[in-house]
């Protein structure tokens, strides 16, 4: 079993316990593990392997013999035993978002309904509505997160899809001589679901790279084997297909196959309107019928007259238009970014300690890195009471005095309340280089209450940053019910920082939300939310969903040096 599996068991348990009515501290035990798990950056196969489990936070004795089974047997008997003790279809009732173990309890017993697809016709015919204390909000609520889940199993999520293509390409190159490899389609375009992977490459024998490709250990069948392309089927069920042409084609090619629907629609009627018509193959001359192929696409589109468009910006909304005008704006890329700004460590419930995360963060090259572990009010993450604050400021000034040309910024992800307050004193804020709020518990309130709960933090003097402002969890968890227009007017007046934080299940905020908040002056951050130094490589998903929401190096906070960063926060 995987890490993720693992998990998914454990917060089963958990589910299970609280239905039960078992003890808080038990419940909290596993969900801690849980959270530790997805953090993971290496497989528990191996830290098992190495008899290094218990160096994981939140993980005991008892835990560690539970996954211990997981992973030798593939099933736990204690799991099993808490299951047969609930009816049938409460464990799939709760992979549903939004529905709850005592919600996934009542539907089964008392609606019978034993999957999602029960769950969608009972909400249909008015069953779930007409439950005691449920209503049609909640039912509406409920069909969203069954939608979610389908939307989900279709596509791919792009944190999954990158690393996948990563490591074909990697071990496609260690085999054959091809070259130009790179993703293409959704991909490239950095879309935050994927369908299928495509991958476009060149070599002089491209037979030999398609064979090389469907003979990789992660092929489960081979779908397709053409002169330049094959399709398999991957180990995890995705289908992945690969391009192979000459040198020549290969701007044409790559062109054709990245730009959303509506952008090359709009690309060929511009083509068109020249007496040109364009293929995967290249831009022909109507009149003549000649074909001229291109080895760049910014060969491509200069010879229709356009700037050239940055993969992430071809959607098909105006961006042809500007590309006419010479006025696409360049979007960030990852050399600008000097540091990241959402970092957690040991201290809280991060892995690595301080000077870990440091030196990681100062061998990426960057010039300051936040450690922002979480504040008191989330006592599952070991959240930092006021008397460990300072402690915690006092080891940054040591590690500070150990590095050179770095600088560790004493952050603090101090916990928005129901009410909007903060769980850290003002007093305790003030000291800080970096202010992070961010809201983690009763998610689930209405949304005129909720967006003054966030604007109230804004309003703070010395919140600096609004962490993961929607909250949403990709494919498991709805955003907020927030009003972000009114939230983005908010952090603009009261010159707040919105975080886009680039935990690829998070990616929040998301591009149409950044390009709503650069137009209104928004400031912009990325974090990692790193609870690992292996984490802080996830920098390139914040960096990509920054430049969808067409952010540019100047909208970012953290592509600032270190004076001038501390210079610009708001306090």
């Amino acid at each position: 079993m995987n890490n993720g599996e693992v998990a998914r068991v454990f917060q089963d348990i958990a589910d299970l316990l609280e239905l039960k009515g078992e003890s808080v501290f038990k419940i909290r035990a596993y969900q801690k593990a849980v959270r530790s798990i997805e953090n993971l950056p290496v497989e528990l196969s191996q830290l098992a392997a190495e008899g290094r489990l218990r160096e994981v936070p939140g993980i005991g004795e008892a835990i560690e013999k539970k996954i211990t089974e997981l992973l030798t047997t593939g099933r736990l008997q204690y799991y099993d035993d808490l299951r047969a003790e609930f009816p049938e279809g409460v464990i799939s009732l709760l992979q549903v978002p939004g529905v709850g173990p005592k919600t996934a309890m009542r539907l089964s017993t008392e609606l019978g309904v034993r999957s999602a697809e029960d769950l969608e016709k009972a909400i249909v015919e008015g069953r779930v509505a007409g439950l005691f204390r449920m209503g049609d909000k909640t039912a509406e609520n409920i069909l969203r997160g069954v939608q979610s889940m389908r939307t989900k199993e279709q596509r791919i999520p792009i944190g999954e899809a990158l690393p996948l293509a990563q490591e074909i390409m990697a071990a496609l190159q260690e085999r054959v001589p091809v070259r130009n490899l790179t993703p293409a389609g959704s991909l490239r375009r950095f879309r935050e679901t994927i369908g299928d992977i495509d991958l476009l490459g060149t070599a002089a024998d491209s037979e030999e790279v398609l064979a090389a490709f469907t003979a990789l250990p992660l092929v489960r069948e081979v779908l397709a084997r053409g002169a330049t392309k094959a399709s398999i089927v991957t180990r995890g069920n995705l289908q992945v297909d690969l391009r192979v042409v000459p040198d020549e084609e290969y701007g044409s090619l790559l062109q054709y196959f990245t730009g959303s629907k509506q952008h090359n629609i709009s690309l060929r009627e511009r083509a068109l309107r020249q007496g040109l018509s364009l293929s995967e193959y290249g831009i022909t001359v109507v009149e003549t019928g000649q074909l001229e192929r291109y080895a760049t696409e910014e060969a491509f589109y200069s010879r229709l007259g356009l700037q050239y468009i940055p993969p992430e910006l071809r959607e098909g909304t105006n961006e042809i238009a500007l590309a006419a005008e010479h006025s696409v704006p360049e979007p960030i890329g990852p050399a600008d970014v000097r540091g990241d700004l959402h970092v957690h460590s040991s201290w809280s419930d991060g892995r690595d300690s301080i000077e870990q995360m440091a030196r990681a963060a100062r061998a990426m090259g960057y010039q300051y890195v936040a450690i922002t572990d979480h504040s008191k009010g989330l006592g599952i993450a070991h959240g930092l009471n006021e008397e460990r604050v300072q402690e915690q400021r006092a080891e940054i000034r040591r590690v500070n005095e150990g590095l050179q040309g770095f600088r560790v910024l004493a952050g603090i992800e101090v916990d928005i309340r129901a009410d909007g307050s903060l769980d850290l004193p003002d007093e305790v804020l003030a000291q800080m280089d970096v202010v992070v709020a961010a809201v983690h518990s009763a998610m689930g309130q209405e949304r005129e209450k909720m967006t003054r709960r966030v604007i109230r933090a804004t309003e703070n003097p010395h919140v600096d940053i609004i962490a993961h402002p929607t909250g949403r969890l990709l494919g498991v968890r709805e955003a907020m019910a927030l009003d972000m227009e009114t939230v983005f007017q908010a952090a603009a007046r009261t010159g707040t920082v919105l975080e886009i934080n680039a935990m690829p299940d998070r990616l929040d905020l998301r591009d149409v939300h950044i390009f709503r908040a650069r137009e209104l002056g928004v400031k912009l951050s990325l974090g990692t939310d790193a609870h690992a130094a292996e984490h802080l490589g996830l920098m390139q998903f914040g960096v990509g969903t920054a430049r969808r929401g067409w952010a540019g190096a100047g909208h970012i906070l953290n592509t600032l040096p270190a004076e001038a960063l501390l210079a610009a926060l708001k306090h």
